[in-house]
């Protein structure tokens, strides 16, 4: 048996165990772990790859597999939820959520307007050379490589758990306050308020889990870096 057929293994009894035990079933995501089960080891397609509710793109009613290009927004309603893939990036956006994704000369930009996503960004294929990908909330901007993140966006705060990889965290209000956060398993959340002397305050990991990481960065062929380590889950 070679190493891809063992992974392939691996990766159906981790989300058979997961289903089974309700991990994955909030949302309707376990429609997901079949269509995770069907393709073995192979990346999921682009576009979106799980519809709740009402869900849109600009003035149009989204459909499994529509691609979301550059310039588009994706907008959920109340009791909406989209699992969807973007490149070597997948999102889990949940309900009353507007994201618009933008091509600035070069620069990937992921404005969430307001509401929640959890989100895994793949690294450039170039090792040598770092993505250049920011997240832009109404109170950060953040600064992100191959990282898992979730992101809760209102008007005055935002939420952000880093859940591994590397971010730099720049508050709107007051740049000066930037900081560079790296983690490896959800060691750092925060909150980023739009106005104070200090602006970061400590938060504690909330409404997203390890279950729904593991799926989204299986959707894309991938791992988390924490799967297999022990720990706590989450």
């Amino acid at each position: 048996m070679n190493e891809q057929e063992i992974e392939r293994l691996a990766r159906r009894e981790l989300l058979l165990k997961l289903a089974a035990a309700g991990a994955l079933g909030a949302g309707g995501i376990l429609g997901l772990v079949r269509d995770a089960l069907a393709a073995g080891n192979l990346p999921a397609t682009p576009g979106f790859r799980r519809l709740k509710g009402p869900v849109g793109v600009d003035n149009t009613r989204a459909s499994i597999g529509l691609n979301i290009k550059m310039g588009q927004t994706v907008m959920t309603g109340e009791g909406g939820e989209a699992v969807y893939i973007i490149g070597p990036d997948a999102f889990l956006q949940r309900e009353k959520t507007k994201i618009t994704f933008e091509d600035n000369a070069g620069v990937q930009v992921m404005r969430i307007i307001t509401g929640k996503v959890l989100s895994v960004f793949g690294r450039s294929r170039d090792k040598a050379a770092a993505r250049n990908l920011q997240l832009v909330t109404p109170t950060a901007t953040i600064g992100i490589r191959g990282t898992g993140c979730y992101i809760e966006a209102e008007e005055a705060s935002t939420y952000f758990c880093l859940c591994y990889g590397e971010a730099e965290v720049t508050p709107k209000g007051d740049p000066k306050q930037k900081e560079t956060i790296k983690t490896q398993h959800h060691d750092h959340p925060i909150t980023i308020g739009a106005a104070g002397s200090k602006m970061m305050a400590p938060a504690a990991v909330i409404n997203h889990t390890d279950a729904e990481l593991i799926l989204l960065e299986n959707a894309v062929g991938r791992w988390p870096p924490f799967y297999g380590q022990g720990g706590k889950s989450y």
